[in-house]
């Protein structure tokens, strides 16, 4: 995908003449805690909010502040899932996208990232929900493609996650159907354990529950 795509067009820049007061200003008028610090079109550090709240010299021209040292970057040759990765592992509001000779492009917000990978996996498009339980040696994707196929149901996109509890995988599948019926009783068939259904066939159920609790009620 194009790196241009992921930056925002709303996010100023800092330049070293700025002082600490005018970059609180632009982070609060922006309600941005972050905001990078570009010279002659060159990616400079991350300011933080919180820096500059703890400097005595706010006043003064942000070239003097001796913490301008923080400097995350997504370069314009990565993927977003590295954006992703140093937005969570570092909780960041917004990430400078540079080349690799520091020429700054822009930046990207979490909206921007958020917004991405909503039309990556098909958050808008119609499809049930199927959430799995399997052991990290009986994982194949591939093999449930076959399975889901074989029921007139595509894979729209998948998503695996490490359970640490129980060292097994919790595998998420997003499908291009909502009635998930013949696909569910497919997967039982090969023993998978199904831990979630987000479907027809899950409102199905509930309204059959509903309405026995109803018959019941009615025959008391």
């Amino acid at each position: 995908m194009n790196y241009q795509q992921l930056i925002s067009p709303f996010v100023p820049i800092l330049e070293p003449s700025d002082t600490g007061n005018r970059a609180l200003f632009l982070m609060d008028e922006n309600n941005l805690s972050h905001l990078p610090l570009v010279n002659d079109e060159k990616y400079m550090t991350l300011v933080r909010e919180e820096d500059i709240f703890n400097w005595e010299q706010r006043d003064q021209p942000l070239s003097t502040a001796e913490f301008l040292t923080y400097r995350p970057a997504f370069f314009t040759g990565n993927h977003p899932f590295d954006a992703l990765k140093l937005f969570h592992q570092q909780q960041l509001q917004l990430l400078p996208v540079i080349d690799k000779d520091n020429h700054y492009y822009g930046s990207i917000t979490t909206e921007m990232l958020l917004q991405y990978f909503a039309e990556t996996v098909g958050v808008d498009e119609q499809g049930g929900v199927i959430v799995l339980e399997v052991d990290v040696r009986d994982y194949s994707l591939a093999a449930l493609a076959r399975i889901t196929e074989s029921e007139s149901v595509s894979i729209v996109h998948s998503h695996i996650h490490l359970n640490k509890a129980n060292g097994k995988l919790e595998v998420t599948l997003k499908t291009n159907k909502t009635d998930l019926s013949g696909l569910i009783a497919s997967l039982e068939r090969y023993s998978f354990n199904i831990l979630k259904i987000y479907g027809e066939q899950v409102h199905h159920e509930e309204m059959q529950d509903r309405y026995q609790m109803l018959m019941n009620y009615l025959n008391m």
